[in-house]
């Protein structure tokens, strides 16, 4: 298949992007590098033997999206592109909606311009909010407590709408709980810009030496150790279940709606990742506790059982696996992608 994937240099997304050229899928990346280093573009040639399409533009780019579309064929469409931290976006909503949901409704409109209407959509467990009942399934209400997730619900009601108007539509929402770890091969992982938002990149750069300690936000969760409790899935175990999704609905013979959750099904605390990173770096990590983050919720894990049911599918790779691949990274790629 030909497959556009916005957002393909990112962390999910390059993944990703490894295991579509792997299966023998045709990708064009459409990156606008703003949290991403177009060096992946070398590492995902040398693990695949294949170098994707790039387009250097942002997903709220119509005039590039209509020549792009205009110009090839897609089968289907991957979109990760977007802004993901939670923290940032009770300070800077402004810049989730109009990045997240303008730039998706720019892509759906030039999709179904040129009557492309297979999509994989990159959501979120935060569209739960604070659910009253564990593990979480898709059927669980959904009241997002901070501006992210709304975001991301915002494009999943916007894409119940246009299934409900023309039900040809394939489409999977993706709800990914907390995506960590990085490729075994030490040649693709997480690289933010400036100081990581999400726990695990954070810890790894503890353990370097690159900052100080560990901010652990909040001691007093209703949590066996009062720390926040989060399903953590393997980057790789995660790209594998993209693949999954996209082989479910592009052979079903009629149209899909199908939200789905992304985990293993358990939950780690804070204070359990903190000690198993320990182990895989050999290396005490220092940390301390603040407040509780606004946005923040005790505890969040998946029900996974619509996934692996319908896509076959199942995250492989533990707690070890991931810190271990993280560290990994770490120590290989000490600047990240700038070498």
């Amino acid at each position: 298949m030909n497959i556009l994937v916005t957002g393909g240099a990112g962390y999910i997304g390059s993944h990703t992007v490894i295991e579509l050229l792997k299966n023998g899928h045709i990708v064009t990346i459409l990156d606008n590098f703003s949290n991403s280093s177009p060096a992946i573009l070398d590492r995902i040639m040398f693990l695949t033997g294949v170098t994707p399409y790039l387009v250097r533009a942002d997903v709220n780019d119509k005039e590039t999206l209509d020549s792009i579309f205009s110009t090839d064929a897609f089968d289907a469409v991957m979109h990760f592109a977007g802004v993901k931290a939670v923290g940032e976006s009770t300070i800077n909503p402004l810049l989730y909606y109009s990045t997240n949901v303008c730039g998706s409704i720019a892509l759906l409109q030039v999709m179904e311009k040129y009557k492309v209407n297979t999509f994989i959509f990159s959501s979120s467990a935060t569209v739960y909010g604070s659910p009253s009942q564990f593990p979480i399934a898709e059927t669980c209400a959904t009241n997002p407590t901070n501006p992210y997730g709304r975001s991301k619900l915002s494009v999943e009601d916007l894409l119940g709408d246009i299934y409900a108007a023309d039900n040809t539509w394939k489409i999977a929402i993706l709800r990914y709980f907390n995506p960590v770890g990085a490729h075994e091969s030490g040649l693709i992982g997480e690289c933010p810009v400036g100081i990581p938002n999400n726990l695990m990149p954070y810890l790894s750069q503890v353990a370097a030496g690159i900052r100080p300690e560990v901010i652990v936000y909040g001691s007093d969760y209703p949590t066996p150790d009062g720390t926040g409790v989060r399903d953590y899935i393997h980057v790789s175990d995660l790209a594998i279940g993209h693949l999954a999704a996209l082989e479910h609905i592009s052979s079903s013979s009629h149209g899909v709606y199908l939200p789905m959750n992304l985990g293993t099904g358990r939950g780690y605390s804070v204070l359990e990742i903190i000690q198993a990173f320990e182990i895989a770096s050999g290396r005490k990590i220092p940390y301390r506790y603040s407040n509780r983050r606004p946005g923040d919720i005790a505890q969040s894990y998946a029900d996974v059982s619509r996934s692996n049911e319908l896509l076959r599918w199942v995250a492989r790779k533990d707690l070890m696996d991931m810190c271990s691949d993280v560290w990994r990274w770490q120590i290989r790629n000490p600047r990240g992608y700038a070498q």
